[in-house]
């Protein structure tokens, strides 16, 4: 049984407990795939290749973009002057920057994957790609699609490797496309 797809039987959550695949009934807000939960790290295994959570909707305010601007230094007028934005931005508003966008992963990722037992610390160790397609707007609603693509298992941890796609609510396109490689530690 693979995971359903956004849409799909938005009341599923997905256990893998040696090996099996039950199912239990939670509710996560409209338009989410519920979180994927899982025993141990070795148990993703079972879900690579599938999309395995969309996540509820978060507000990128304005007050996060300037926390940002002020901690990386980066006060561009793009992000940080709502008026000049407004009036000379090609997108008629501040916008996220960037990494702002792509530091939010690592908050998706733990929205989408719950590891019951079996982790003592689990690490960011690095990306393999990053784009971003387009910008979020101050004040936008925006969410994640995770999809594993790989699971790795090494003598002292697990590897698990995700695409992890941020949309904008009501935008064509994503806003940020990563794939994100987190190590599980026992």
């Amino acid at each position: 049984m693979g995971a359903p797809k956004a849409g799909e039987a938005q009341s599923r959550v997905y256990y893998a407990l040696t090996g099996a695949v039950t199912q239990a009934l939670v509710f996560r807000g409209l338009g989410s795939l519920p979180t994927c939960v899982v025993e141990n790290p070795r148990s993703l295994k079972e879900f690579a290749g599938q999309e395995i959570a969309v996540t509820p909707w978060f507000e990128l305010t304005q007050d996060r973009i300037r926390q940002f601007a002020e901690a990386t230094e980066d006060r561009q007028w793009i992000h940080v002057d709502p008026e000049r934005a407004r009036l000379e931005s090609p997108y008629g508003a501040t916008v996220a920057h960037g990494f702002l966008t792509l530091s939010l992963t690592s908050y998706f990722i733990k929205q989408a994957v719950e590891i019951r037992h079996g982790v003592r610390l689990a690490i960011n160790y690095g990306l393999n790609r990053v784009r971003f397609p387009a910008p979020v707007r101050a004040n936008a609603n925006i969410r994640a699609r995770v999809t594993l693509l790989h699971l790795n298992e090494f003598p002292d941890s697990v590897e698990a490797i995700y695409s992890v796609s941020l949309e904008a609510e009501g935008a064509a396109k994503p806003s940020c496309v990563a794939e994100c490689v987190v190590r599980y530690y026992p």
